[in-house]
């Protein structure tokens, strides 16, 4: 046995609640009894301990996109910081979560590649073409616990009923990134002022608020369990609040971005800035980070979307949306904290122990859950070089930030 020993460490443990100073000992990622068979102590003053992340959206970009990243180099940078767990939209290019027997070889791959546990949300609609539901008997089979379109027009809400009604039936949680098309056509940034000013098409908070509300009177009609993903409106908030009100089975994440960030980057088309759903106002971050707190919204995410330096160079609306996430995902946690946002133990129960009950995984997740070495005090700078992740694309880019994962602790 190799025992890993780290005196005066503040542990942070959102399942028991406790947030004290310890002494603590560790084998394979568990905390275990004092030992003799020590070969490593660390002295964990001023740093946090805690349980490894869960992430309710990230893309990988394999199949099919390995000039963004790779299970490899995204399963590293996650696992580097501290996310072990990873729930991946099914819209990868091509197309090969409507086909159950094809989703296990991509969580085989993610283990044996990347290190991390991949749970992939399959095709709500064959290849996600909107028209005909996929096979989600045979989804279910792969290992898949939800289903959704992603960002993938439905031809009509005949067929969003006759999907949800299939989800229904076999148990499975439906995800909506509830956009409605028509609005938010040819859309790139939030309609506000600094749109204006430049120029750019628009996506306005009705197009997420009136996508909900249409889904929720769904959702009530056939009594599917539901996850609304990546709201970035207030106005978001008051529907999932009174849906919850109400007994729907209804639970909702943000990505830690639009807990942080506004419209006001997107000033001079900065394309670092450009993500799906558009960065919103001051107003809208604040109503999400309340949300938050109060519960409304269930969890944080990353929505991590590594790009190719190419796909952020050609005029702002052609180029491709996405944030890079995964190495700025703790610094922003520890902002939070540090803002009076989150206590400590809150903010580590938002990415932890919330996101694995929504993705009903919790047991799972205690099982194969690690630990992670956190330095809330540690200052460094954003580059091309000091981003584990392939895709460097973020809008913090040669910032200073403070807060970094100094190790991760798992089989």
């Amino acid at each position: 046995m190799s025992i890993v020993k780290i005196e005066n460490v503040r542990v942070l443990d959102p399942v028991n609640k406790v947030d004290s100073i310890q002494t603590v000992f560790i084998e394979n990622g568990k905390l275990v009894e004092e030992s003799q068979n020590i070969v490593e102590t660390i002295d964990g003053s001023g740093k946090w301990l805690m349980p490894t992340m869960v992430d309710l959206c990230a893309r990988m970009r394999e199949p099919g996109q390995q000039q963004h990243g790779t299970l490899q180099s995204e399963g590293r940078a996650a696992r580097e910081n501290g996310i072990l767990h990873i729930i991946t939209p099914p819209d990868s290019k091509p197309i090969v979560q409507d086909n159950g027997a094809l989703i296990h070889g991509l969580v085989e791959k993610a283990k044996l590649d990347g290190g991390i546990y991949l749970q992939i949300i399959g095709a709500q609609t064959q290849g996600l073409n909107g028209k005909q539901p996929a096979n989600m008997g045979g989804l279910k089979k792969g290992g898949c616990t939800a289903v959704s379109n992603a960002n993938a027009p439905f031809a009509d809400d005949d067929v969003v009923i006759r999907t949800l009604e299939y989800a229904a039936g076999l148990d499975l949680t439906v995800v909506f990134y509830a956009e409605e098309p028509e609005i938010a056509k040819d859309g790139c940034v939030h309609e506000g002022f600094v749109a204006s000013r430049q120029g750019l098409p628009m996506i306005p908070a009705i197009a997420e608020t009136i996508a909900i509300a249409k889904y929720l009177l769904m959702i009530e009609a056939t009594g599917v369990r539901a996850h609304f993903g990546l709201l970035s409106s207030g106005a978001s908030v008051a529907l999932i609040k009174a849906a919850k009100a109400k007994g729907l089975p209804v639970t909702a994440d943000v990505a830690m971005h639009q807990l942080h960030l506004t419209e006001e980057l997107i000033d001079g088309f900065n394309s670092l800035a450009h993500v799906r759903p558009p960065l919103r106002s001051v107003q809208d971050k604040t109503e999400l980070r309340q949300a938050v707190k109060d519960g409304v919204i269930d969890a944080i995410c990353t929505h991590h979307e590594p790009l190719s330096g190419s796909a952020k160079l050609a005029p702002f609306a052609e180029t491709e949306s996405g944030i890079t996430a995964f190495d700025t995902y703790v610094p922003f946690g520890v902002a939070l904290v540090d803002e009076g946002v989150f206590t400590a133990l809150e903010w580590v129960e938002k990415v932890t122990l919330a996101p694995a009950r929504v993705a009903n995984m919790l047991e799972r997740w205690e099982n194969e859950s690690g630990l992670v070495l956190v330095d809330p005090d540690l200052e460094w700078i954003v580059s091309k070089d000091t981003i584990i992740s392939q895709g460097k694309n973020t809008p913090l880019l040669n910032q200073k930030v403070k807060g970094k994962v100094l190790r991760t602790f798992a089989k």
